[in-house]
């Protein structure tokens, strides 16, 4: 195989469920290709890198293989290699938002009548200054 669309690709890598979501993540500018926003049918390179979305964290990849056709996980792995940089920033990044999360402390309840009228009149008292 010579050349595929950036979004084939992409969805034969597995990045999205559909090509009409990776098409809808290029056009959005989410998608960069070799440092750059790229259209939907660029051809994608060997050795190529390319900057995709994945829920919270941003990978960056490097292209090893080349696919049109969606198959399972582990062979659709082999089309790509994570960068060591984006593995590092990516585990940070977790933790980051793990210590984040620890540090909210929830209520050991719902509030009650009474709270939640406090509430409500502390926000308006906030809304009218």
């Amino acid at each position: 195989m010579d050349s595929v669309r950036l979004d084939k690709w992409l969805w034969a890598a597995r990045f999205f469920k559909t090509r009409a979501l990776a098409k809808k993540a290029i056009e959005g500018g989410k998608v960069h290709y070799n440092g750059t926003r790229a259209k939907t049918s660029k051809s994608v390179e060997l050795g190529a890198l390319v900057r995709v979305p994945q829920g919270w964290d941003l990978m960056e990849v490097e292209v090893l293989a080349l696919s049109d056709q969606r198959r399972g996980a582990p062979e659709a792995r082999e089309l790509y290699r994570e960068t060591p940089e984006s593995v590092a920033r990516r585990e940070r990044e977790a933790e980051a938002r793990r210590l984040t999360n620890q540090a909210m402390q929830h209520p050991p309840r719902r509030p009650d009548k009474k709270q939640r009228r406090e509430i409500h009149r502390f926000q308006r008292q906030q809304d009218n200054e």
